[in-house]
């Protein structure tokens, strides 16, 4: 039993993984002994974080990629099965949110830029990954999506809805490949303190609203994402499929 959330010997790609929710994830895999690929569209910040990572024994490699491009993703995937030879735990975190208002004013570009990064790029890699993962008859996919993807939004209306897609997204490809022993989950954040959800919660008013209404009274911070990215990859989750689980501090079953 005290090795159910044992990673040595796995290879995991984390997309978005050099600050907030990624990170965390990336460096949590880590510490439990996976291989883990360090992938943003910058290159300098996908060598700092692999470096630290490496630096407190873990074991990491940087590969930048943004993955609105699907060339970019197929050299992604390349470059890991290069360096390691496979890849056993795939993370979509990456994400966009270009517009913040209300659902009229939204742009053509903006709601296709959000369709395309947050649901088509992840329907992407999971077809570049998944074959592999089927011959081995062995592999786990999290996505993070959000739980704005649970209830209706005045203002995040077309994240919220690529959120949602995400999460079905999960359910289609765990309903086709669990036979394959493919797990395929979300995890649906709260409104957790990074750099991406900061004009929500450096926003004094709406912190307080969002405090005060969470069960259990506080913001999220990106390490309390980290433990359900190591239950899910590891063989602790090996009978975890096609779930969405909240981690919101209470919100959505409580709030």
């Amino acid at each position: 039993m005290k090795d159910l959330f044992d990673l040595t010997g796995k290879v995991s790609v984390i997309t978005g993984s050099t600050k907030g929710i990624g990170k965390a994830m990336a460096e949590a895999l880590a510490a439990f002994g996976s291989k883990v690929v360090i992938s943003s569209r910058k290159a300098d910040a996908c060598d700092a974080v692999a470096a630290s990572i490496n630096e407190n024994g873990g074991e990491a490699m940087a590969h930048p990629c943004n993955i609105s491009h699907k060339d970019q993703l197929e050299r992604l995937v390349a470059a890991t099965r290069e360096r390691w030879g496979q890849i056993d735990v795939l993370v979509l975190n990456a994400a966009v949110n270009p517009y913040y208002g209300s659902s009229l004013g939204i742009s053509d570009s903006a709601f296709d830029k959000v369709m395309d990064v947050n649901i088509k790029s992840n329907h992407w890699l999971c077809q570049m990954v998944i074959p592999e993962m089927r011959e081995r008859k062995d592999g786990s996919i999290i996505i993070v999506s959000s739980i704005g993807g649970f209830r209706g939004s005045s203002m995040l209306g077309a994240y919220a809805i690529s959120k949602a897609a995400d999460m079905q997204l999960a359910r289609n490809l765990a309903a086709e490949f669990s036979p394959d022993n493919i797990r395929v989950n979300t995890v649906c954040p709260g409104l957790v303190k990074t750099d991406f959800a900061r004009a929500l919660w450096e926003n004094p008013e709406n912190r307080a609203r969002v405090e005060a209404t969470t069960p259990l009274r506080r913001l999220g911070e990106p390490e309390d994402c980290a433990g359900i990215a190591v239950y899910l990859a590891s063989r602790a989750g090996s009978w975890t499929t096609g779930q969405a689980f909240t981690v919101d501090g209470g919100v959505v079953a409580c709030g």
